[in-house]
């Protein structure tokens, strides 16, 4: 693991969420080194389909996560159709079929507060469109837990409550539109690095 401050990005999507990801995927450069780890709602037996698009979009490798799987710096990783997706503390992945939250199995809160339980300050954590408020209270956990929160500006989302809740639940350290998320991400990581 690279010594940079950054380890890892988590990212959660809702409505309009493939034409935000594909601004900020296609982005990141072959030699980003934080995993990448994303929750896209979506309804059961939709997961495939994420990572066939970004497989052949994207620079980094693109792949479905799987239970147990120890995380890969440069590796975007999908939660899997109707299952939440959780970090361990030792940094690796976990799939669980609980209950849904926020009215959604996979949840971008569980990802969210258990990744910045495994990470700390070392996580970068990203709300985008979405029609819920999912997310925001995930965000405000990896904001005290002294991770860097960034926001897509709600005129720039397809839904803005997603985006909107999570700026009224913590102090967000960037808002920003998608065309400029992937820009703004190898700046903090590169920065970090030097």
């Amino acid at each position: 693991m690279k010594s940079g401050k950054y380890q890892a990005v988590v990212i959660g999507v809702s409505a309009g969420g493939i034409a935000v990801l594909d601004k900020i995927l296609p982005a990141l450069p072959s030699d980003f080194s934080p995993a990448v780890m994303i929750v896209q709602h979506m309804a059961a037996g939709g997961g495939s389909y994420l990572v066939e698009r970004y497989s052949s979009i994207a620079s980094l490798p693109v792949r479905e996560a799987a239970d147990k799987e120890p995380i890969q710096e440069g590796t975007i990783y999908f939660a899997p159709a109707d299952y939440h997706l959780l970090v361990e503390s030792d940094k690796t992945l976990a799939l669980s079929a609980e209950a849904k939250v926020n009215y959604s199995r996979p949840a971008i809160d569980l990802l969210f507060e258990t990744a910045a339980e495994a990470y700390c300050r070392k996580l970068i954590g990203i709300i985008l469109t979405g029609a819920n408020a999912d997310g925001a209270a995930g965000l405000s956990r990896v904001k005290e837990l002294g991770g860097t929160a960034i926001v897509q500006s709600p005129a720039t989302a397809e839904v803005e409550i997603m985006p909107l809740a999570a700026i009224h639940a913590t102090t967000v350290d960037y808002i920003a539109p998608p065309e400029e998320m992937g820009a703004l991400l190898v700046s903090l990581v590169r920065y970090e690095e030097e």
